[in-house]
């Protein structure tokens, strides 16, 4: 047992590690969640140890028929009466605490559409939409709403280190809020296989503060300065993208996948999977689905030498 203990201990401390880490604590709402586990963990040990010292005392001690009376109370009120109010104690507590993650009110609104295998992101302002994709920023201190919801199959929205999970069904909006207390850089991932790419379904969720995140948002609103002249864009439309992905300020106005408008300035490629360099964006391109198995978007392994550079350098320009 010393051994096994000593050989999982390493495995159990390396979850507490690392983007996705429930217990970093990065949010007023994960707080809450990790005060909730705690006292899980402690009142499920002690519960644990009384119960196995009471099983060891009466085992050890001699038959006393006189005692009959005083077990049997001891057997209806610590086996059943106090079990009972404690389990609805933590019941009523840990429903209050989900109410308090889901139905506030944000200082901001967040759409998040989960698509195979990507993320819709629409932050609404006065001045109307402002849309992205696989990565979310939010200004600290600040309580966003989240309305999700899901194009096809059911996702499920998870920040560990800010929040707690929401389901994303087709045909329904379900509601959670995050509130960040520090700036940092998490990762957030789907919580609900949906398929294929399930595992590659992530995204990165940054927290800034509050004056840098609005000068990200009026900027992530403006359309991309981009030379109609530019050989990357001629590239980007001869080969069909502008049907699939939106440009604002080209004629690429496709609907269907991702916005493209400031791709460069996310941190990574493919919703999270890989750092946003020129080597993975023409892997990305031309080997799609050895980089995203079972993604709707096809290859282009024919595009090649100088064309596929212009393309490369036409994407990674829009920031």
């Amino acid at each position: 047992m010393r051994r096994i203990f000593l050989l999982g201990l390493p495995l159990v401390l390396g979850a507490c590690e690392g983007r996705h880490n429930w217990l970093a604590s990065g949010g007023a709402e994960a707080i809450r969640v990790e005060q909730l586990f705690w006292v899980l963990v402690v009142g499920a040990a002690v519960i644990w140890t009384l119960v196995i010292g009471a099983a060891v005392y009466a085992h050890r001690r001699q038959v006393d028929p006189s005692l009959e009376k005083q077990a049997r109370q001891f057997i209806i009120w610590g086996g059943a009466v106090i079990p009972t109010v404690v389990v609805c104690a933590l019941l009523v507590w840990g429903l209050v605490i989900l109410r308090d993650i889901t139905t506030k009110e944000g200082d901001l609104t967040v759409r998040v559409d989960g698509e195979r295998w990507w993320w819709r992101v629409i932050y609404e302002s006065p001045e109307g939409d402002v849309v992205t994709a696989n990565e979310i920023r939010l200004p600290v201190d600040n309580t966003a709403l989240f309305k999700l919801t899901a194009d096809d199959v059911i996702h499920s929205f998870w920040v560990p280190a800010l929040g707690g999970k929401m389901d994303m069904i087709p045909g329904r909006e379900t509601e959670l809020t995050l509130t960040p207390v520090e700036t940092g850089s998490w990762g957030g991932l789907c919580a609900e296989f949906c398929g294929g790419a399930h595992a590659l379904m992530r995204f990165d969720a940054i927290v800034m503060e509050e004056a840098a995140f609005n000068d990200w948002l009026a900027h992530e609103a403006s359309p991309a300065e981009v030379a109609q002249d530019d050989a990357g864009l001629g590239v980007f439309l001869d080969e069909g993208c502008g049907a699939c992905h939106t440009i604002r300020g080209t004629e690429a106005v496709g609907p269907v996948g991702p916005d493209l408008t400031h791709l460069a300035s996310r941190e990574r490629l493919g919703a999270g999977i890989y750092d946003m360099t020129p080597d993975n964006m023409a892997a990305w391109i031309t080997d799609t689905h050895e980089m995203k198995p079972d993604i709707d978007m096809p290859p282009y392994p024919n595009l090649d030498g100088a064309r596929l550079d212009q393309l490369v350098a036409f994407l990674m320009s829009l920031d």
